[in-house]
């Protein structure tokens, strides 16, 4: 096997835990590495650290699979880590819709699995997991015999690990156009099309979380995408609801969905640019009693993330201006550069700006089917934040 062995300052910081190792990271590699293929990782004492993959095209060298020297990375070894991905998520109670695997979390570096009741989505996005890509379609197909497997690499990070984007069946072509049940309701998912995997499963918690705030009130929904908000607004009471994205597709999928679940002569979506609609109607003075904003990510890169402070500087300010004193603000933030320490600071800058105050009913973050490993960064990126507005 090949081996790669690390620089004497860095390597304590993986031998805690951390699965990934930088390029500027390693010290000297032991054998010829064309890509994709499974090294061993050692500390500068040449101690055992774990084996993992190897791109030498990625800035992240390598990425560890395990930290157990007699476990040997095969096609069993995808079968048991993913079964094991599975027995944690009935043991947390996510077994119709859930992430079964998230990545790093599930130290299964860069492969998700969305599995949507019968019907799962792979995303492979690094070029060590993407050669294993057949025996996690074998280990799906054995543990849960599946309608379908979806495989969705059409992500332009694919690219930096030198693999093309893509996407198809990986299983015998089915209908990718599915329904899901959430929380009493159902939703259209569009698997082949939609944005990510179809649907945003991260949300799914705190989507209830909204049950009593919308009781009776007029609601305002910003980058609705499907209206999975918005309808959940519906049907636990609001009486009126509004909800808005820049994507026409979007807007006839979350009219759909609203008209499925019969909550359509309450919930309305349109077309239209958020940013401008949120301070084009603070400036008439239109007032709501909730408004949600769901962003996409602002940024990805560390040198937009003043960018990214901005804009969600300015939808947060416009939202609270829409709203009547003692209404509420639903927020989210999904960059994950944006830590939730700023992104609350960022918040309480909008109400500084607005001269509003603020009372914390919620902050939540994504569901756990999506794991935080603590001392791991980037397995914690979605900020969801629910307050009065006074």
């Amino acid at each position: 096997m090949i081996k790669i062995y690390l620089k004497k300052k860095i390597s304590r910081r993986v031998a805690e835990g951390h699965p990934w190792i930088f390029a500027n990271e390693v010290d000297k590699v032991d054998g010829s590495v064309a890509g994709g293929e499974i090294v061993s990782v050692l500390g500068h004492d040449h101690k055992f650290i774990g084996n993992g993959y190897i791109n030498p095209k990625s800035q992240i060298l390598v990425r560890l699979l395990t930290r157990n020297k007699n476990e040997e990375i095969n096609e069993e070894f995808f079968h048991r880590r993913i079964r094991q991905c599975w027995e944690y998520r009935k043991k947390i109670g996510y077994v119709e819709n859930c992430r079964l695997v998230f990545g790093e979390a599930d130290s299964l570096p860069q492969l998700i699995i969305d599995k949507f009741n019968d019907h799962f989505v792979i995303q492979t996005l690094a070029l060590g997991i993407d050669i294993w890509k057949p025996a996690i379609v074998n280990a799906l197909n054995k543990i849960f015999k599946p309608k379908g497997i979806y495989e969705r690499n059409d992500v332009p990070v694919r690219e930096v690990e030198g693999m093309q984007q893509q996407k198809g069946h990986l299983s015998a072509p089915f209908d990718t156009n599915i329904i899901i049940h959430e929380n009493g309701l159902r939703f259209n998912v569009d698997i082949e099309n939609g944005q990510k995997t179809g649907y945003f499963l991260d949300q799914q918690d705190n989507r209830r979380a909204i049950q009593h705030i919308v009781r009776g009130a007029d609601v305002l929904g910003a980058f609705t995408y499907t209206g999975s908000f918005e309808i959940h607004a519906a049907y636990y009471g609001a009486k009126s609801v509004l909800g808005l994205d820049i994507s026409e597709n979007a807007v006839h999928q979350a009219n759909r969905n609203a008209a499925l679940n019969g909550l359509d002569a309450i919930c309305k979506f349109q077309t239209a640019n958020a940013f401008d609609v949120l301070k084009q109607w603070s400036k008439e003075e239109k007032k709501y009693d909730v408004v949600m904003l769901d962003p996409p990510a602002f940024t990805k890169s560390r040198e937009n993330i003043r960018k990214a402070i901005t804009g969600y500087n300015e939808i947060n300010l416009r939202g609270m201006k829409l709203l009547r004193p003692g209404g509420f603000l639903v927020t989210s933030s999904c960059t994950s550069l944006v830590d939730a320490e700023l992104f609350l600071e960022t918040i309480d800058m909008a109400a500084r700006d607005a001269k509003r105050k603020l009372r914390q009913v919620a902050f939540q973050t994504q569901s756990p089917d999506h794991p935080i490993i603590r001392g791991m960064e980037n397995t914690q990126y979605l900020k969801f934040l629910i307050v009065e507005v006074q």
